[in-house]
């Protein structure tokens, strides 16, 4: 539509530019390009995958695979807009199983670059070689296709300034790659970047193609995720959460082979996760669902990075307990995670060097070694027999064999009245004693909870308190949430209420300054926030508010009553708010501080 003094006049735009319009939405840069063309590669039943790149895709993209070919006749409907073998009725549009279906990205492609196609059947004698113009000749080849790609947006300038430079551009095709990689094992892939072969990922199992992409330390920070019914699979990995990088972009979720970014899937990660991070870290996970490709849409966005899903709640809540489920298993066995810490030294840099530098295992695995020590033990009345007869020691393992030993040992002192320092059959631990006993107690809560009829403790003195009309007002919206959580307070004034009772196990707690935490977590609450959410709110500030200070000396005997509570506590590992309860550091890492055996 032209608009200026005269009438405007509607006209049929033409087909080049109608492509240039529909590039614009499939293709925002070499990464989108990869993705396309990776995607019929796929389609087309491939095992080995090359991809060459040049100044990270812009000058150069070529595909080359194994697949089934395109038949001579049909190169030229190939490069054709709306021409697709992949779905000919709603019905196929409505169950869509291939990675791609739309029969645009040829087309487009060859509107803002110099496309050229070369394929093979298995039956042909040989290749056929067509470009964007149509030209079709023929070829040498192999069974298979070849898909190039060169100077992208060589006839719109315009939108070549807006790319990155190179690295960064490959950087992002080499991102696309990992993604395809990842939801299909069975294909090899290979990758040059600059005429140099920079990557080679060989088929493999799920697990080991996990590894070839993310590498061996994703890999032993995770939790295998397999879980599912006659509707829904999850399976894949998720980190543990004291393993939780910063990083968003640590999250890698398919449906139905399909990666996506999708909002319900990564709300129901980070609500799985949401009493187990620190600070802004994110859940990582590679995450594959599988789900009937009729209640799932992918047909919403040209990129097809985004779906709908036609019961959207029951994904996410199927996702989010499967994930609740795993993080407080105790049969998955994930070992610790070795961190390097730099620790003072007599030695110069140079003698330092040539000897071990000492690692410190964080607690990532108390539940597995939990399950270890109780199959070890027999019955629960031996376990706290054995526990009565043992006096701390220095020399523990002449005393109990090491099967006996629990898996956080046995308290031998205090640093500082804020470290429980015990020793177990590999070595010392140190144990966060307030971050170990708030995630303790707040388990404890969410059980209690879940009872009609939460166990409550009466205090001695009922105790008043006078608040500001807001606090009061927020009283009055939440008092069932209250209720529930084991706390029993009455009116006895416009802005005094009286604590009568609170949540049973918290020990001596000051109730006032409990209720005004309280009623400070709810303002600070999301309006947004859902019921379950706000009680965790509130059940995380009872158990920071009740749980040991720092600065608090303890006997041996609630030293040792502490460290068993732990080993019988899920997700002990780390408190409510993703900090480490305990840390391990092992013989080995001590000896080489010492220069034993040198």
């Amino acid at each position: 539509m032209s608009f200026n003094n005269q009438q405007p006049v509607i006209r049929a735009l033409p087909d080049h530019l109608i492509s240039q319009i529909a590039a614009g939405e499939v293709v925002e840069r070499p990464s989108s390009v990869l993705k396309e063309l990776l995607e019929n590669a796929i389609d087309a039943g491939s095992t080995r995958i090359r991809i060459d790149l040049e100044e990270g895709g812009m000058r150069l993209i070529r595909i080359t695979d194994n697949g089934c070919g395109i038949d001579q006749s049909q190169l030229g409907l190939a490069l054709t807009r709306h021409a697709t073998s992949k779905i000919t009725t709603l019905d196929d549009l409505e169950r869509v199983a291939t990675m791609g279906f739309r029969g645009e990205a040829l087309a487009a492609i060859a509107s803002v670059s110099r496309l050229s196609l070369v394929s093979c059947t298995r039956t042909a004698e040989h290749a056929w070689r067509i470009s964007a113009d149509g030209e079709l000749t023929p070829d040498a080849l192999p069974a298979g296709t070849v898909v190039e790609m060169r100077d992208l947006y060589f006839n719109t300038p315009a939108r070549r300034k807006f790319l990155k430079s190179p690295p960064t551009e490959h950087a992002h095709c080499l991102e696309a790659i990992r993604r395809q990689a990842l939801a299909h094992p069975e294909i090899s892939f290979t990758i040059s970047r600059d005429g140099k072969e920079s990557h080679h990922w060989p088929a493999d199992d799920a697990e080991g193609r996990l590894r070839q992409v993310l590498g061996d330390a994703f890999l032993k920070a995770c939790r295998t995720v397999d879980l599912g019914n006659d509707l829904l699979q999850l399976r894949g990995w998720a980190m543990i959460p004291t393993a939780i990088l910063s990083d968003r972009e640590a999250q890698h979720t398919f449906v139905n082979g399909r990666y996506v970014r999708d909002k319900v899937i990564q709300h129901a990660i980070r609500e799985a996760y949401r009493d187990q991070l620190h600070g802004s870290r994110q859940p990582g996970c590679c995450l594959f669902l599988t789900i009937d490709p009729a209640l799932v849409d992918v047909n919403v966005h040209p990129a097809k990075t985004e779906v709908r899903f036609r019961d959207s709640r029951a994904v996410h809540q199927f996702i989010y307990h499967a994930l609740k489920q795993v993080l407080a298993a105790s049969t998955e066995s994930a070992p610790p995670i070795t961190l390097d810490r730099v620790v003072s030294s007599p030695f110069t840099a140079s003698q330092t060097a040539t000897y071990a530098t000492p690692t410190y295992q964080q607690g990532l695995g108390l539940a597995e070694a939990r399950s270890h020590y109780v199959s070890n033990q027999g019955s629960r009345s031996q376990h706290a027999a054995t526990m009565q007869a043992y006096t701390p020691a220095p020399h523990a393992e002449q005393i109990a064999p090491s099967s006996a030993i629990p898996p956080l040992g046995y308290a031998i002192g205090q640093l500082h009245d804020r470290y429980i320092v015990a020793q177990n059959a590999q070595g010392m631990i140190l144990i966060d004693q307030h971050a170990a006993h708030e995630r303790v107690l707040y388990e404890k809560l969410k059980n209690a909870c879940g009872l009609s009829q939460p166990p409550r403790q009466p205090l001695l003195i009922p105790v008043a308190v006078t608040l500001d009309d807001l606090a009061v007002a927020t009283y009055h919206e939440h008092r069932n949430e209250f209720d529930a959580l084991g706390l029993e307070i009455s009116e006895a004034g416009p802005n005094t209420l009286v604590v009568r009772q609170v949540p049973a196990g918290l020990g001596r707690v000051d109730a006032e300054t409990l209720l005004k935490e309280l009623l400070h977590t709810l303002q600070d609450s999301p309006a947004q926030a859902s019921l379950q959410a706000r009680q965790e709110r509130l059940m995380g500030t009872c158990a920071c508010h009740a749980a040991i200070r720092g600065q608090h000396s303890l006997s041996l005997l609630e030293m040792n009553a502490l460290l068993r509570q732990m080993e019988d506590t899920e997700r002990a590992d780390q408190c409510n708010h993703g900090r480490p309860t305990w840390i391990l550091v092992d013989l080995p890492a001590i000896d080489a501080l010492f220069l034993h055996g040198r």
